[in-house]
């Protein structure tokens, strides 16, 4: 098949932006980027000579292999990596700026006078204040890397339940946690805050050890009271569902819907007159404006009467009078509780006492909610029933045993418990 030359269209090319449109640039491309090959090859292999091309062996051609294995290892471990060759110069174009200029350090560029001065500042002990920091963080620096432990060396001690050897008992035991933490930040020394996460959400084991009644071949006695346990608990149950009924279904009688009727009418003539007839009515409202004009009558505007120099006089020595009659009173009462100081050291150790039994009292009433599951969502836990076999069902070996509960009901029940999942209704 013949080659078809494109026929070349006539355009105009007078301006830069129509030549630089219109003019195949494809040629000088191409010589640019074999000369910029070469630059970074070298010399074409057309015009190099044959001695750099080609080398003559003179050494002694060896069957035996001379060098040992051990040797073969050594030099190949002593030989560069492969990896820096990528960090070497993989062209041979010279570099254009032969001369450049290096930029001076600042010590350098400081005047002789002035680098003379700083020396003898530093030999006399005179720092500044950025240095005195860094010479302090440098110092901080050392030691914490002079107890920072080596790789490979076991850790003996807990970095939890570390004792501050800046700070004395008596200082630790009214300060508060952030107060000694703060402290020891600026003494220079960091006390680590216990993470939140290391915290348990319930003191309850994961797995419950079962009682031993509920063996597939338990002794008499455990099992006994394992049973003894059940029956506690659904006695209990019983009991509150009996009160329950008690104080809520028992409390109403059932009453007839006519005696219903009776009640209501009755409750809704309470308060009215039985026997009044009208003139009782009228009699009634006449007493009732006797007495309104009287109240009116009584109740006429006076003029103001204003009070005479002696009055007033008078009324400035009766607060005085009060006011000290109320100082002496106090004098004498606190003369009174200097006598009283048995009274009061009894009523101390009343109160005392009193404090330290309800305190007693919170902390196992906080021990006891310990053990409880907490309040994380509108669900009240309730705990899974509990596993057991009457004296019949035993069967003494575990192949006739029969399982009763769910091995994924009871781990999720216990996840509810431990507080790590919220109550939810299980949905078989």
């Amino acid at each position: 098949m013949l080659d078809t030359k494109i026929k070349k269209h006539k355009v105009s090319k007078k301006t830069k932006r129509s030549w630089r449109k219109y003019i195949d640039t494809n040629d000088v491309d191409t010589f640019l980027d074999n000369n910029r090959l070469e630059e970074r090859l070298g010399i074409r292999f057309s015009e190099r000579t044959d001695t750099q091309l080609f080398t003559v062996d003179k050494t002694a051609h060896v069957t035996e292999n001379v060098i040992s294995k051990r040797a073969t290892r050594l030099a190949l471990k002593n030989k560069e990596p492969r990896c820096f060759a990528s960090l070497k110069s993989h062209t041979c174009v010279p570099d254009p700026i032969s001369k450049r200029n290096r930029v001076r350090t600042k010590e350098e560029r400081m005047n002789s006078i002035l680098r003379q001065r700083e020396v003898e500042r530093k030999l006399k002990g005179v720092l500044k204040l950025k240095e005195k920091e860094a010479l302090k963080n440098r110092i901080l620096a050392k030691v914490a890397s002079a107890n920072r432990p080596k790789r490979g060396d076991r850790v003996k001690e807990d970095i939890w339940n570390s004792t501050n050897v800046l700070l004395s008992e008596t200082d630790t035991e009214w300060l508060s946690s952030n107060s000694i933490r703060h402290t020891l930040k600026h003494l220079g020394m960091k006390k680590r805050k216990l993470p939140l996460l290391c915290k348990k959400p319930s003191v309850l084991p994961a797995v419950e050890i079962p009682h031993p009644g509920t063996s597939y071949n338990p002794s008499y006695d455990d099992h006994q009271e394992l049973l003894h346990n059940i029956v506690q608990k659904e006695l209990e149950l019983i009991k509150q569902d009996e009160h329950l009924n008690r104080v809520t279904t028992q409390m109403f009688k059932k009453v007839s819907l006519q005696k219903k009727e009776e009640n209501m009418m009755k409750e809704m003539l309470e308060g009215l007159p039985n026997n009044q007839t009208a003139s009782n009515f009228e009699s009634i409202e006449d007493d009732n404006e006797e007495n309104l004009s009287i109240i009116i009558a009584n109740n006429k505007s006076r003029n103001n009467v204003k009070k005479t120099r002696v009055q007033k006089r008078k009324q400035r020595e009766q607060k005085q009078a009060i006011k000290e009659r109320a100082l002496i009173k106090l004098e004498k009462r606190k003369v009174a509780d200097i006598y009283k100081l048995r009274n009061l050291q009894k009523q101390l150790e009343a109160k005392e006492k009193k404090q330290e039994f309800l305190r007693q009292k919170r902390m196992k009433k906080r021990e006891r909610e310990s053990l409880m599951p907490k309040t994380l969502s509108k669900i009240k836990f309730e705990p899974i029933d509990p596993d057991f076999q009457l004296a019949e069902e035993l069967t003494g070996n575990l192949r006739n045993c029969k399982p009763s509960n769910s091995l994924l009901k009871d781990r999720y029940k216990s996840l509810q418990q431990r507080n790590i999942i919220p109550p939810a209704i299980i949905k078989l």
